[in-house]
């Protein structure tokens, strides 16, 4: 399977919450703190037990230690103070959700999602909710509802009264899956979950968490300019130098010349058996400054092990490309030598941008003739051989 992805933006629990309460979804009251003593003084406002939150776009992060109750505002202090800073699965949690204590009578799972293999929506309900989405349908796939749900018609109060039935929900939830349901649409998403969803004891129904990724090409007709910046993610900062880039979770950092060649050497890192950690086109103009922004957001990021540049000289001749590497790599200085990178050229004057990038004699550069061979080198530094 290629391992390409759609233009998308994931928010942080806090940034879905927002957008939950604005489709009147209801959320625990809380606030988002950056040092222990603003986590203090949201826990005195809220004058209640609370649970400190690690703000990281990834999972576990319960089971990791991010995610701690605290009884009152000095110990909300203490624990924001573990959490702020902790590498979570390589993610730095720079901000802690500071949220009212809500103790779950029962706890559901609910989600609706963009399926593109089926070109198709797809609502996904669980009576089992709480744990990880892979772990319920690989061990109990009868517990998770999936039902297509037709773009013409979406979720009505039939359709969601139909899933909550089927999954043994309480009546109530079905106005919630409504509401989850104009979240999708409305916001352009391609994903919103919550995990979980859960009843309190006195029969409410509770967005406990909350997970949304918005469609990026979407952005140009919504106000998402604050969670771009404030998302602090390599999408964000690429946007910002005007780069074509998509964050992926493989180790295999992709820069080339075109989509149409940009997707193909996706494809080829996965078949030498490496997953890319990007997409990253830089058009036909590839100058010292665009390849340097272009190293630069790449390198950035902590899952990338190695960097896999493919160009095909056109417009833009080898030459030129090289002498931007160079130019790149002496611009970026020390942070152009961490990680290996691996250049593949071919094209109009090939044979004199691999010239001028032999004579540069970068410590860092590895230099391959063919695409599948530069992919199959940049998969195995990439695994450390």
């Amino acid at each position: 399977m290629p391992c390409t992805k759609e233009a998308r933006m994931d928010l942080y629990e806090y940034q879905a919450k927002e957008l939950f309460g604005r489709h009147g979804i209801p959320v625990p009251a809380g606030r988002i703190a950056t040092t222990p003593a603003e986590a203090r003084a949201v826990a005195a406002e809220l004058d209640t037990p609370v649970v400190i939150k690690a703000q990281v776009k990834t999972g576990g992060r319960g089971k990791a230690g991010g995610i701690r109750p605290a009884a009152g505002p000095v110990a909300a202090e203490t624990e924001a103070d573990r959490v702020i800073g902790m590498d979570i699965k390589g993610h730095i949690a720079r901000r802690v959700l500071v949220e009212a204590a809500t103790v779950p009578f029962e706890e559901y799972y609910a989600a609706f999602l963009v399926d593109r293999a089926e070109g198709t929506f797809l609502a996904m309900v669980s009576a089992q909710g709480g744990v990880e989405i892979e772990e319920l349908a690989a061990n109990d796939p009868d517990a998770l509802v999936k039902l297509p749900i037709d773009p013409a018609v979406g979720v009505d109060a039939d359709t969601a009264r139909l899933l909550t039935a089927k999954a043994g929900l309480p009546e109530q939830t079905a106005e919630v899956l409504e509401k989850l349901w104009r979240v999708l649409v409305e916001e352009d998403a391609l994903l919103v979950e919550v995990n979980p969803l859960i009843c309190t004891t006195d029969q409410r129904i509770v967005a406990l968490d909350g997970k949304v990724t918005l469609d990026d090409n979407a952005f140009f007709r919504h106000s998402w300019a604050d969670y771009a910046e404030e998302s602090d993610s390599l999408e964000a900062r690429a946007r910002a130098k005007g780069l074509n880039y998509v964050k992926l979770d493989g180790t295999v950092g992709v820069i080339g010349n075109g989509a149409g060649l940009v997707m193909s050497t996706l494809d080829v890192v996965a078949g030498a058996g490496a997953d890319p950690a990007n997409f990253l086109d830089i058009g036909g103009g590839a100058s010292a400054q665009v390849m340097a922004d272009g190293l630069e957001i790449i390198l950035a990021d902590p899952d990338v092990r190695s960097v896999l540049v493919n160009v095909f000289g056109g417009i833009t001749a080898c030459d030129a490309v090289a002498n931007g590497i160079v130019t790149a790599l002496e611009l970026l200085g020390e942070r152009g030598h961490g990680r290996p990178i691996v250049v593949r050229l071919d094209g109009n004057n090939a044979e004199v941008g691999r010239r001028i990038l032999s004579d540069a004699r970068h410590p860092a550069v590895r230099q391959v003739s063919t695409m599948d061979g530069a992919a199959e080198t940049a998969a195995r530094l990439a695994a450390g051989a």
